[in-house]
């Protein structure tokens, strides 16, 4: 039985072997063959504290059973020396079966199959670049093999040519496929070409919640944008002081807009700020008015302004 630290050094020996990538991974499978099952484990080294931890996250039965049973120091107050899967003083890994097929990819690869159990790394669609019954299983070819009982997928390990390596009562390797399996799936990655992960939607800061007597740069951005659309924040305009004013021009907003009118500015309103286009821009000469004239028409127009040609 191989050290956990000799098969970490065959991956980078391996991978750089010039072989395709699919090789690889069935040969790091195979000097797996001999370490523990444990239910729930993705590879941690075998140690009793792992183990406890495995057994603390199960529920009773024969596998939480077994977690404790298989480990002659359980409660660690003794000596791991003499152990099978300590070999030589060194540490091996565990697994359970869909941990196994996800830390030996990931190994190789550098990708994660997804799914907290073997039925939901099946009915993850991206995860497999091809699938389907044992039937139709191509050749020469690393798979996933599952079997089903029911509407669900009991048990998984991999499938090489006519072989398999699996983790079941420890990782096992079978020279002849058993009559089990009955579905297969071709990861995403094996060609060596990962897929990128998807990139997240950037969720948008939320903006404050801005009402009469609030201050600040939001303020300022409401108002902005409040007389670029055609409503009248007051005489001093974006001043970054949210006034009778501007509470009045938000109610005025709202209305327009089907929002409740409360002259709140929380996030529907925000959004409707961000969304709308700003008002139509006109411009209107009208020669010969007096500034009392030309004060009295802009006052009739929220957001107008007024400029004077001399000359």
């Amino acid at each position: 039985m191989y050290s956990a630290n000799y098969v970490a050094n065959k991956v980078e020996e391996l991978k750089k072997s010039g072989n395709p990538l699919q090789l690889v991974a069935w040969q790091i499978a195979l000097l797996c063959v001999g370490w523990a099952y444990v239910f729930g484990a993705r590879g941690e080294y075998c140690t009793p504290s792992n183990r406890r931890s495995r057994y603390n996250g199960t529920k009773e039965g024969k596998d939480k059973d077994n977690i404790k049973a298989k480990c002659k120091n359980f409660d660690g107050t003794g000596s791991c020396s003499g152990c099978k899967w300590f070999p030589g003083g060194a540490r091996t890994r565990i697994f359970d079966c869909r941990g196994f097929t996800y830390w030996v990819l990931l190994q190789v690869f550098g990708w994660k199959l997804m799914g907290a159990g073997a039925t939901s790394q099946w009915e993850t669609e991206s995860n497999w670049k091809a699938k389907g019954e044992i039937a139709t299983m191509p050749k020469d070819t690393l798979v996933c093999l599952f079997v089903r009982k029911g509407q669900t997928m009991e048990h998984t390990g991999f499938g090489y040519n006519n072989e398999t390596v699996e983790c079941s009562n420890g990782v096992q390797h079978f020279t002849t496929r058993n009559k089990k399996w009955t579905h297969w799936g071709v990861p995403v990655c094996i060609d060596g070409t990962v897929p990128p992960s998807p990139t997240p939607t950037p969720t948008p800061p939320t903006k404050p919640t801005l009402r009469r007597g609030s201050r600040g740069e939001y303020v300022t951005l409401a108002q902005t944008q409040l007389i670029q659309k055609g409503y009248d924040c007051g005489t001093y305009g974006a001043d970054g002081q949210f006034g009778t004013a501007t509470e009045q021009a938000v109610r005025s907003f709202q209305h327009d807009h089907g929002l409740t009118v409360d002259g709140v500015i929380g996030q529907k309103t925000w959004a409707a700020l961000d969304s709308t286009e700003p008002a139509a821009k006109y411009t209107i000469t009208i020669p010969h008015l007096s500034k009392s004239q030309a004060d009295a028409l802009i006052s009739q127009y929220p957001g107008s302004i007024m400029t004077e040609e001399r000359g």
